[in-house]
C-alpha cells in the first residue's frame, strides 16, 4: 500500500478541463513548489458534463474517479483548475487526499478588499460556485459584500476557437467596465489571467486564481513536511490543514 504521507510531501495532482493548463501550472509549480513532482489530468468533457441540467451525479463520479486516480499515482494533494468542478472536487477532500479548489484562496483575499466584489465569468456555469464561495468567506471574515457579475460575452466562444489574444482582449475590456463600480474585480477562472496584463493603469485590484491557489498547495505541502519531521522526531503526526474550512 503506497505511503501517501510520505508521497504527499513529494507529488502533487492536477485537475484540469483544458489542456492549456498543464504548462501554466507546471510554470507556477516549478516556482513556487520546487520540491515537488507533479501529476495532470486533463477532461475536457467533464466541463461539458457540469454545463449540463440534472447532471450533478454523473459530475461527481467522474471526478471522483479522477481524484482516486491521483491518489493511485502518490498524490496527497490535488489542485482543481476548474471553478465550475471546483465545488464537487473539494467536496471529496478526505481518505488521505487534500483536495484544494483553485478560487477559493482568490475568493477568501477578495473579501478583505472592500464591500464591493465584481465577478467576471465566461461561462454561466461558474457563477454559482463562485458566488457560494464568496459568501462563505464573507461569513467567515464577517465581512458585508455585494457582488455584481458580468458574464463577458463571446469570450468562450474566442477561447474554444483557439483565439487567446480575442479571449484575453474581451475580459480585459469587460474588467475595466466592472472596475469602474467595485472596490475588488476577480477573474473568476483561470485561463482569464493573462487578460490581467492588460490592465496596467487601472486602479482597483484585479485578482487572478492560478497562483494564489498554487501558493495554497504549497501551504498545505508544508504542513505534509511537518508532520513528517515530527514523526521523525518520535512525535504524533498531526493532519495537514485542508485549505477548505466548510
Amino acid at each position: 500500500m503506497t505511503d501517501h504521507r510520505t508521497d504527499a510531501a513529494s507529488k502533487v495532482g492536477f485537475l484540469h478541463t483544458a489542456e492549456v493548463h498543464v504548462a501554466t501550472f507546471d510554470a507556477l509549480s516549478r516556482k513556487h513548489l520546487p520540491s515537488a513532482s507533479t501529476v495532470h489530468r486533463v477532461d475536457p468533457e467533464a466541463l461539458d458534463l457540469a454545463r449540463q441540467d440534472g447532471a450533478a451525479e454523473r459530475v461527481r463520479a467522474v471526478v471522483a474517479t479522477h481524484l482516486a486516480e491521483l491518489r493511485d499515482a502518490g498524490c496527497g494533494i490535488v489542485l482543481c483548475t476548474c471553478s465550475t468542478l471546483g465545488e464537487v472536487a473539494e467536496g471529496l477532500s478526505g481518505d488521505g487526499l487534500v483536495v484544494i479548489r483553485i478560487d477559493r484562496p482568490m475568493l477568501r483575499r477578495a473579501v478583505t478588499l472592500g464591500p464591493r466584489i465584481g465577478v467576471l465569468v465566461a461561462l454561466t456555469s461558474t457563477i454559482e460556485p463562485t458566488t457560494r464561495v464568496l459568501a462563505e468567506e464573507a461569513a467567515d471574515a464577517e465581512a458585508d459584500i455585494t457582488v455584481e457579475v458580468s458574464v463577458v460575452e463571446g469570450a468562450w466562444d474566442a477561447f474554444l476557437a483557439g483565439d487567446a489574444e480575442a479571449y484575453h482582449s474581451r475580459i480585459a475590456q469587460a474588467a475595466r467596465v466592472l472596475a469602474s463600480r467595485c472596490d475588488v474585480v476577480v477573474l473568476a477562472q483561470a485561463s482569464m489571467e493573462p487578460a490581467a496584463a492588460l490592465l496596467t493603469g487601472l486602479e482597483t485590484p484585479v485578482l487572478t486564481s492560478p497562483r494564489s491557489a498554487v501558493e495554497a498547495v504549497a501551504a498545505v505541502q508544508q504542513g505534509f513536511k511537518d508532520d513528517l519531521a515530527a514523526a521523525s522526531a518520535g512525535h504524533l503526526p498531526r493532519e495537514a490543514a485542508a485549505v477548505r474550512r466548510h
